[in-house]
């Protein structure tokens, strides 16, 4: 049986607060490290958080930040293993979206091990028709699945993952997450089977598709905080079709 996935927003970071993007991979705000401490309580409280058997991470700056302080009653009390994933990583190739290289942040996460980063990653530009974390509406979508398809067969029951507003709204769930917010989903088994029958998605293999929890869909985010409806994919969250072309995209 797949696991539940909770997801969850990093904190507020220094770009959000200026809505500066030349910030390069920015780390928290004040505010965002006391949200992060907001966010540890929330998931305490509540029934899922204590369920959490790993932790899957962007391997951005602010969104280690986030797992370290907002997690660290589970990584601590419980020794829940944490996983950064360049997969989970935010869409815009601006400076505030794109990673520092793994040697740094090893030095400044010295607990976590980076060892199953994808050496590719900070990189975003290179051979854009191939490379996995291109700033396309090609590549974003598709990295989106990798990342479902990636924890659908994992042992865990419940696993948490920390990453961007802009990669799971468009590319994971479908829903707007305010900053350190969370939400609950299960893979949508009905809907994945009429795409396997399809032959849609990862090579005609069906499409990864989640459902929320009802608890946290009505609510806004287990902390509700986050906007209520559906919100997919759109054209200002991509580059034009000629791919080097700037986007419009707010980075998040």
């Amino acid at each position: 049986m797949p696991p539940t996935l909770l997801l969850i927003r990093h904190a507020q970071a220094l770009h959000n607060v200026a809505n500066d993007w030349s910030f390069h991979d920015p780390p928290l705000s004040g505010l965002g490290e006391q949200q992060c401490k907001e966010l540890q309580e929330s998931l305490k409280n509540s029934d899922i958080g204590p369920r959490v058997e790993l932790i899957v991470v962007s391997s951005m700056r602010r969104t280690l930040q986030t797992a370290s302080i907002g997690l660290e009653w589970l990584i601590k009390e419980k020794a829940i293993k944490v996983l950064p994933d360049a997969g989970w990583q935010e869409n815009c190739d601006k400076p505030c979206d794109t990673g520092s290289p793994i040697s740094t942040m090893a030095k400044e996460f010295p607990d976590f091990d980076f060892s199953e980063v994808d050496p590719l990653y900070p990189d975003k530009t290179s051979n854009l028709s191939s490379n996995p974390y291109a700033f396309t509406r090609k590549a974003i979508l598709a990295r989106g699945q990798v990342c479902l398809q990636s924890l659908y067969s994992r042992p865990e029951k419940v696993i948490a993952v920390v990453s961007h507003s802009g990669f799971l709204r468009a590319a994971v769930c479908n829903r707007r997450f305010f900053n350190a917010d969370w939400r609950v989903f299960d893979y949508d088994e009905e809907r994945m089977q009429k795409s396997r029958e399809t032959g849609e998605g990862l090579d005609g293999q069906g499409l990864y598709l989640l459902k929320e929890w009802k608890e946290t869909e009505e609510k806004g985010g287990g902390m509700g905080n986050s906007d209520l409806g559906v919100f997919g994919p759109s054209s200002a969250d991509f580059p034009a079709e000629v791919e080097e072309e700037a986007t419009k995209e707010v980075p998040a």
